[in-house]
């Protein structure tokens, strides 16, 4: 396995641009209707949700203003989980599996990592 160590950075990078991609395809889903069916009502909160999802994505997948961009994302994921998925329910509605709120959990905490992180290489920051 020491061999994979000096393959961190990449696989950071790798993981930052897949999961910005993916959460701005969300946000693209809900703010311009791409591949869905649904679209909430401009200025909804699911529709802000979505404009976050939108722009905090892609700023993640090409690495500019990373840390700022996953340290929104991540709040916002928190706020889903919290109040769409939990909703603050004793019981078993609190495990995620139950509640089907995993991929927001996940994202929370994938994207404050890379809040903590930043943009590593492969990123438009400055270093």
């Amino acid at each position: 396995m020491d061999q994979l160590a000096k393959y961190t950075d990449q696989a950071y990078a790798m993981m930052r641009i897949v999961a910005g991609f993916m959460f701005s395809f969300h946000g693209a889903q809900k703010v311009l209707g791409f591949l869905s069916d649904f679209q909430p009502p401009v200025g909804s909160q699911l529709w802000v949700g979505g404009v976050l999802e939108l722009v905090c994505g892609l700023l993640i997948m090409v690495g500019l203003r990373t840390r700022w961009a996953a340290f929104l994302a991540s709040g916002e994921m928190a706020v889903a989980y919290f109040q769409f998925h939990w909703k603050f329910q004793l019981g078993p509605q609190f495990f995620p599996t139950i509640n089907k709120g995993e991929l927001a959990a996940l994202y929370c905490f994938v994207f404050f990592f890379v809040s903590c992180r930043g943009g590593a290489i492969w990123c438009m920051d400055k270093k």
